[in-house]
């Protein structure tokens, strides 16, 4: 047999059995899918979402429960799913509050310390005010921001230094501001923040989309500009990007599903399977689009590197805020 055949052989054997790992292992009792805010937020959609096509689709094996862990900017669900290390039966769903939490120290867990399993999509930020405010543009704003900072208040969630908090600096950076000079004020969850907006106790809300497109369709608030590429569907159909409106501000938030360090291989693969699955379905698509969500599968080392990039950056961001330590 030439060394060619046995190469060819070799890689052959090794396809087989990455494609049976999937098949070596299945859940042996009840899974907890984590989330790590209230109810009703993105994390929480994720979570119903993904829960809702395992089960109809017969996709998982054994039974499933979401369990809202909220609390600590997420850290409270992310150290407990890190507490049953080898354990594959605990899944969380996080976004860059895992990574931003670590870099303004809320938090010593680091994203590497947990197992990287798939990143579902891409969240993009609507900036959000009620329907009588007298802000109606992104230009009202900018304007707003540069005569006095104080003068918005700022409301976001989970915490200081979280995603949304990013997203509210990185405006003041493209318009030549200062991002420590924002007025703000952290809520648990969208779901906390939005109410407070709607009764006038703050003047705006960084947000994903889909948690406000309902109240946007209903007349009950007005989104001045969402930080995509490209103009959002539905409802956000009419919302101008930052770009259109002269500002240079671009940014997008990626939700993802967790495990507990120490899985082996044949682990880790049944729930990218599982995952791949879920987001082939078209209940899922019919899902992104209602939720404004921007499809990103990402496995395996390509999944870390983005991770590890994200962090880089996210930590110079929140060093020119000040937050980072």
């Amino acid at each position: 047999m030439t060394v060619k055949r046995y190469v060819v052989m070799a890689l052959m054997l090794a396809g087989a059995a990455t494609a049976s790992w999937a098949q070596s292992w299945s859940p042996q009792k009840n899974v907890e899918l984590v989330v790590p805010n209230p109810p009703g937020g993105s994390n929480d959609k994720t979570a119903r979402t993904v829960e809702r096509i395992w089960t109809a689709n017969k996709i998982l094996t054994g039974t499933l429960s979401v369990v809202n862990r909220a609390g600590g900017g997420g850290s409270i669900a992310y150290t407990y799913v890190q507490q049953h290390a080898g354990d594959p039966h605990y899944l969380v769903v996080a976004g860059p509050a895992l990574l931003t939490n670590n870099i303004t120290g809320a938090s010593k867990l680091h994203h590497s310390d947990l197992t990287a399993v798939a990143s579902l999509f891409n969240d993009y930020t609507a900036f959000v005010v009620s329907a009588d405010s007298p802000i109606k543009t992104g230009k009202d704003l900018v304007e707003r921001l540069r005569k006095d900072p104080k003068s918005v208040t700022i409301g976001f969630s989970p915490l200081l230094g979280s995603h949304n908090h990013i997203a509210a600096g990185l405006l003041m950076k493209a318009i030549g501001g200062a991002a420590r000079d924002l007025k703000v004020v952290a809520y648990k969850g969208s779901a906390d923040a939005i109410p407070n907006l709607m009764g006038g106790h703050i003047d705006l809300v960084t947000t994903a989309s889909g948690n406000v497109a309902h109240h946007v369709a209903s007349g009950k608030l007005r989104v001045i500009a969402v930080t995509a590429t490209q103009r959002l569907p539905g409802a956000m159909a009419a919302v101008p990007t930052w770009k259109e409106q002269g500002v240079d501000h671009v940014f997008g938030a990626w939700r993802a599903i967790f495990a507990p360090k120490g899985l082996t291989p044949q682990q880790v693969a049944y729930w990218e399977g599982a995952l791949r699955k879920a987001t082939e379905a078209p209940e899922w698509k019919a899902d992104l689009e209602k939720n404004l969500w921007s499809d990103d599968f990402t496995t395996g080392e390509a999944f870390r590197k983005d991770l590890d990039k994200d962090y880089a950056g996210m930590k110079a961001v929140l060093g020119d805020i000040g937050l980072a330590k």
